[in-house]
């Protein structure tokens, strides 16, 4: 049980940059995306621990050992006129799984972003990750059923970019 076991949680640093990476390919390969992960180690320093962080993460230890990990990072919403954060990625390595270090990792992101006037919580999860769906629902973390993600990316985006700095 998590009582038994010495669980913390701190901010990740810029040497952390590695485990992270290690985490974000482990998530993948649980899901059976590991072939999608196109970030290195040095794209997660350069754009979480650079001057103006994209991202930040937190990381959960069970005596000392990497037990799991949460990256995040700031939103808006217009609708609500309130900030809130994102959850981008949700990782507790498969040791620790059952023993409520996820949970305890987004009740320290939300208390990070609440700290600072983030009034939601968002994230998205893969359609085939059914036990991530059940883990969010339990925790109250509930479906939105009145959204749906949509992407632009790679050379599309660029070039979609393009054309609206040639419009100015």
């Amino acid at each position: 049980m998590v009582d038994s076991m010495n669980v913390t949680i701190r901010e990740a640093v810029a040497d952390d940059a590695g485990k992270l990476h290690e985490a974000l390919l482990a998530l993948a390969r649980h899901t059976g995306d590991e072939h999608k992960i196109e970030s290195t180690p040095a794209d997660l320093l350069a754009y979480g621990f650079g001057e103006r962080p994209a991202f930040e993460a937190l990381i959960a230890e069970v005596d000392g050992a990497f037990a799991g990990m949460c990256l995040s990072f700031s939103s808006f919403s217009t609708w609500r006129g309130q900030p809130g954060i994102y959850v981008q990625d949700l990782y507790v390595d498969a040791t620790f799984r059952g023993r409520r270090i996820g949970e305890r990792l987004l009740q320290a992101a939300a208390a990070r972003g609440y700290a600072r006037g983030a009034r939601h919580l968002r994230l998205s999860v893969d359609q085939a990750n059914l036990s991530a769906q059940a883990f969010y629902e339990r925790v109250g973390i509930t479906h939105s059923r009145d959204e749906q993600i949509h992407m632009m990316r790679g050379e599309r985006f660029a070039a979609f970019a393009r054309q609206g700095v040639a419009a100015d």
